[in-house]
Formats: structure tokens, sequence, C-alpha cells
């Protein structure tokens, strides 16, 4: 089910989805993180039954915190 590539093919296989209660509704930009794994899953929710990102917990610490601080360049420059 998971690859060494940190994905999962079909997030389906994995339960506990939710979006944020800061999400904006039916803007259609959400994305949404499975609760209750060794890992973070996020995946897109326009795609529920696409591939999820599994995050480590200091991983995905690291990439909300740079969200919140609007400064995603030292994380996204690999």
């Amino acid at each position: 089910m998971v690859s060494s590539r940190r994905s999962v093919a079909d997030s389906t296989t994995l339960t506990g989805w939710f979006k944020s209660s800061y999400s904006g509704g039916d803007q259609g930009e959400c994305l949404e993180v499975a609760d209750g794994h060794t890992t973070v899953p996020v995946r897109d929710s326009k795609a529920p039954t696409g591939p999820a990102v599994l995050f480590s917990a200091a991983g995905w610490s690291s990439f909300v915190a740079a969200v919140k601080a609007g400064d995603l360049s030292t994380h996204l420059s690999a």
C-alpha cells in the first residue's frame, strides 16, 4: 500500500480523512489529512480516490508552520 516514494496511489485505502476547520467550504482548494497513521497522509479534496503524499510528523509540522508564516521558499527549493 505505501511505496518507498512516500506516497499512496489510491488514498481510499486509508481511513480518517478530514478537512481543516479553516477550510473555506466549497472553494475547491482544500487539502484533506488522515488521522491515526504513523505518517501524515495528505490528499487533494477534489480527488478523493487519487494519490496521497505521506509526510513525517516533523515534516508536516514544518510545512504547516511555513504556510502560516507565509514562507514556503525554503521548503520548496528541493
